[in-house]
């Protein structure tokens, strides 16, 4: 029990004080720290079982670190990498919902597997599918499902790519760039953990409001 308690106590460092752990794993690993973070944007995008990864705020702090004077990551080039780390994520995470949802919603009287979940899902993102996708990437836990869901809604592939890769630029250049100018603040580096928790919050909020109003909506109907 001990030993679970240190680890989130860990994992909450880290999370709060991501400037300074890539600044010393820029350090520890040097160059081969872009691929590290490829793999870690890549998990988090393209890996339903991944969610709880840092996002938005590895990037911020990911940019902060950039604007550091003899800094050894490049602006240009993460962005590069990380916009492809989350195109290829989402890719990957819309063809595994793509190849297992026809297989697992096969019964009519399920509850969690219904194909009529799988009808209605199909015709949102047929509908509604651009601005999920592209919304999607500044929520947290849903940027990880939303791909996958798409996928299992069998939404056209080339309609959703687009909305990947206009979704990816939008989301990694942001971060990135905003960390970048507003990691040279003095305040901002002074009160790095509040700035990461304030990503964080405005990060779910709309989650949470839409979950309340969903609620609302049910009462009403019922």
């Amino acid at each position: 029990m001990s030993e679970l308690v240190d680890l989130i106590r860990q994992a909450i460092d880290v999370f709060l004080h991501l400037d300074k752990h890539v600044l010393e794993w820029t350090q520890t690993f040097g160059g081969w720290l872009y691929l590290i973070l490829f793999a870690v944007v890549f998990a988090e995008t393209g890996l339903v079982v991944t969610p709880f990864l840092p996002g938005d705020s590895l990037l911020f702090a990911v940019g902060t670190i950039t604007s550091m004077e003899g800094s050894p990551l490049s602006l240009p080039l993460v962005v590069v990498l990380l916009i492809v780390a989350g195109v290829l994520g989402d890719a990957v995470n819309y063809s595994v919902g793509r190849t297992l949802g026809p297989k697992v919603f096969t019964k009519e009287s399920s509850i969690w597997l219904n194909k009529k979940h799988l009808a209605r899902a199909q015709h949102f993102y047929e509908k509604y599918g651009g601005k999920t996708i592209i919304f999607a990437r500044f929520i947290p836990i849903v940027r990880t499902f939303a791909p996958f869901v798409a996928g299992i809604g069998q939404m056209r592939y080339r309609r959703f790519f687009v909305f990947n890769v206009v979704g990816a630029i939008a989301w990694v250049t942001l971060f990135t760039v905003a960390g970048h100018f507003f990691g040279k603040v003095p305040a901002v580096q002074k009160n790095f953990h509040y700035i990461i928790v304030g990503i964080i919050v405005v990060s779910v909020l709309p989650a949470v409001v839409e979950y309340f109003l969903e609620v609302r909506r049910q009462r009403k109907a019922a």
